[in-house]
């Protein structure tokens, strides 16, 4: 048989105890670091994960926020817009008062002015027709009174008529 397959009892020892020296070597050296490494790495990850779920809960958070930020913005935009209508309505109505206040007081003074107007086209008329009256009674009277007889006579007359009255 081979050497390899049935070693021999010498060989068995040296081994074992290379491999003691090796594994202790190993034990002594290695394996801290590598242990010392894995715990890094687990705690590495753990620290990781307690980032990520920090991280998440202030997006959570941050989300929350905008979405109150967001329903806050459009609270102030309904009540702009509605502010801006009443603003609008009140101005608009304000208007309308004024237009009407202006248009009765311009009638009115449309009035006065025509009573004005109107009562002086009467007394005008009234002028006019008084001295037409006179120039007809004077052209009636010169004509009546051309004669002196007459104009004593109807002068009499008229004193007469004053002194009864």
């Amino acid at each position: 048989m081979h050497p390899l397959l049935k070693p021999e009892f010498g060989l068995l020892i040296w081994t074992l105890v290379a491999f003691l020296i090796v594994f202790f070597i190993l034990k002594k050296f290695a394996w801290p670091a590598i242990i010392k490494g894995l715990k890094d790495r687990q705690q590495s990850i753990a620290d990781s994960l307690a980032t990520a779920e920090k991280v998440k809960e202030e997006m959570a958070q941050l989300k929350n926020e905008n979405e109150a930020l967001l329903a806050k913005a459009r609270e102030e935009r309904g009540q702009l817009l509605k502010e801006a209508r009443e603003t609008k309505d009140r101005i608009i109505n304000e208007a309308k008062e004024q237009a009407k206040t202006e248009a009765n007081k311009i009638i009115l003074e449309a009035q006065e002015a025509i009573n004005t107007q109107k009562m002086a086209a009467i007394t005008d008329v009234k002028n006019q027709v008084g001295k037409l009256v006179i120039e007809v009674s004077e052209k009636v009277l010169r004509r009546e009174l051309a004669d002196k007889k007459d104009q004593e006579a109807h002068i009499r007359g008229l004193v007469n008529e004053v002194k009864l009255n």
